[in-house]
């Protein structure tokens, strides 16, 4: 029981000092509304104002100027449990589940056609968006047995995007788009026991309490879209995002740091790379008044193994550095994501959709975290849509079932890969309700 509660309190502190920005479950590919009841599966058919996301070549074949704005509010439950056997320890010692939480993302953009040919746009949407929330009352075995701990974190990236559109013939187009990342985050949680010894001082196990963290930050990035359509019945779209490193800068605060005669907050720097983006699909009209789409989505997420955090307090950095505290281990791998939907024209003003998809999880076993509990998702979508001339009114619903995971909690305690691995078991499900509005300047 003693080994298993001290790597929980090292792997929690460790936590504290790594970004929860990663994971297929933050990455919010099912941007607007009409898209999201499809599954996600969008980058083939692409052809309205969300195309500045899905695929920018898609804003070619629009001819009236529009604008559309699309919400999704995402709620996460899940649950966390902490069963320890003989002869590590004697039971369930952590049984809780997430607080209520919204977080919010979506997409808003403007477009307009400068020729036949040429189209502009201006899109402004979040791509990445979540966090989790846990009752810290029930969190003392790996908050040095208080219940007054905050473990919390609120993750979102939102890009500014101005996009051009060329269509090159009847079947062809391509797109562009620049974009502008904002990241931030926020962290709390228990900064766990840290060893003194290494700075002089006698204290192998000094209790840090609270630790806090807020940042944000820029990046540069593109996107860069084709689509063919060979026929009113067949689409083809590809497109690539490239990687955007954003360079954090905030400040975090440690609750008994002073105790050190150390200040109580440092500034602090980190990069982060939300990494390249590739995905290719098809959309196809089999019968009057029904689409059919396909997409498959690949994501870099193997380019992030570390994250290495500077505290430019130099007591902080000496304190991070002395106890293995400013690199964070993540050991990503690539995920590929399969995404389909359908879309059906029930009358001239109303439209039915729905949609399934696969999404893997980026995170091992070994690096898997309360903070950022990733899971194999599968996601379920309906939706509908109505026309009222000018004004287009689309509602959608999405909903995640998340795979248990199970960390055991003998692997935490006797093999080194897994010594930045949170033991237990992991449950999770996510709704997210979707609204939208598009309308067209006729």
């Amino acid at each position: 029981m003693k080994k298993i509660c001290a790597a929980l309190l090292a792997l929690a502190a460790l936590l504290a000092f790594g970004p929860p920005v990663f994971g297929n479950g933050l990455n919010l590919n099912s941007l607007g509304t009409r898209a999201l009841s499809m599954g996600g599966a969008f980058v083939g058919l692409a052809d309205d104002f969300t195309s500045v996301f899905w695929n920018p070549a898609g804003l070619a074949r629009i001819r009236t100027a529009a604008f559309g704005v699309s919400g999704s509010d995402i709620i996460p439950s899940g649950t966390y449990t902490l069963t320890v056997p003989p002869p590590y320890g004697t039971g369930t010692i952590i049984d809780t589940r997430t607080l209520t939480q919204h977080y919010l993302g979506g997409i808003a953009a403007y477009v307009h056609p400068i020729s036949p040919d040429l189209v502009a746009a201006i899109g402004v949407y979040t791509p990445s968006g979540l966090g989790a929330s846990w009752d810290g009352t029930k969190m003392s075995a790996v908050s040095g047995g208080r219940t007054d701990i905050e473990w919390k974190s609120r993750v979102g990236l939102v890009t500014i995007a101005p996009t051009l559109a060329y269509r090159a013939g009847d079947a062809f187009s391509i797109g562009a788009s620049l974009n502008l990342n904002y990241g931030m985050f926020d962290t709390s949680m228990y900064a766990g026991t840290a060893d003194l010894t290494p700075l002089g001082l006698a204290y192998p196990a000094f209790d840090l309490g609270q630790y806090q963290e807020s940042e944000t930050g820029w990046g540069l990035g593109a996107t860069l879209g084709v689509q063919f359509r060979p026929s009113a019945t067949l689409s083809f779209g590809a497109v690539l995002r490239t990687a955007s490193t954003v360079k954090f800068r905030g400040s975090a605060t440690i609750a008994n740091i002073a105790a050190l005669q150390a200040k109580g907050e440092s500034d602090m720097r980190r990069e982060v790379t939300w990494p390249m983006w590739i995905a290719a699909g098809a959309a196809v009209v089999p019968l009057d008044g029904l689409t059919l789409t396909a997409d498959i989505q690949w994501t870099q997420w193997s380019k992030i193994q570390s994250i290495t955090t500077s505290y430019l307090d130099p007591t902080w950095e000496a304190l991070m550095t002395a106890n293995g505290r400013n690199v964070l281990p993540m050991a990503w791998q690539d995920a590929l994501q399969l995404r389909f939907g359908a879309e059906y024209r029930a009358s001239a003003d109303l439209v039915l959709r729905a949609g399934f998809y696969v999404d893997p999880s980026a995170a091992p076993d070994k690096t898997m975290n309360i903070l950022l509990p990733n899971y194999d998702f599968k996601g379920i979508t309906l939706g509908a849509g109505y026309n009222l001339g000018s004004l287009t009114l689309d509602f959608g619903l999405e909903y995640l079932i998340g795979a248990e995971r199970s960390i055991n909690p003998a692997l935490v305690a006797t093999d080194p890969a897994y010594a930045y691995a949170v033991p237990g078991v992991y449950r999770m499900k996510i709704l997210a309700p979707s609204l939208s509005v598009t309308y067209r300047f006729d």
